[in-house]
């Protein structure tokens, strides 16, 4: 499961997530969504690189972000 969902469906384009995410992990699409706007994406590799701070979902006016964090006491994957 990824760290990091985004909902491009959701997601106007504002920019404000790639702001606030401290290693510049997430950037915009090239390609529009629904709306015609360009969604905000990761890599895979990005996606691996992410610790869940959880700041682009915090900046994100429009809810699109979703993040997962691993519980270490047991293994399971929960929303952060």
């Amino acid at each position: 499961m990824p760290k990091v969902v985004i909902d491009e469906s959701r997601c106007k384009g504002c920019g404000l997530c790639t702001i606030a995410c401290a290693k510049g992990l997430i950037t915009l699409s090239d390609k529009l969504n629904k709306m015609g706007f360009q969604p905000a994406v990761m890599t895979p590799e990005a996606l691996e690189a992410c610790t869940s701070c959880t700041l682009c979902a915090q900046m994100c006016p429009d809810v699109a972000i979703t993040i997962y964090r691993q519980v270490k006491t047991d293994g399971t994957t929960t929303k952060a």
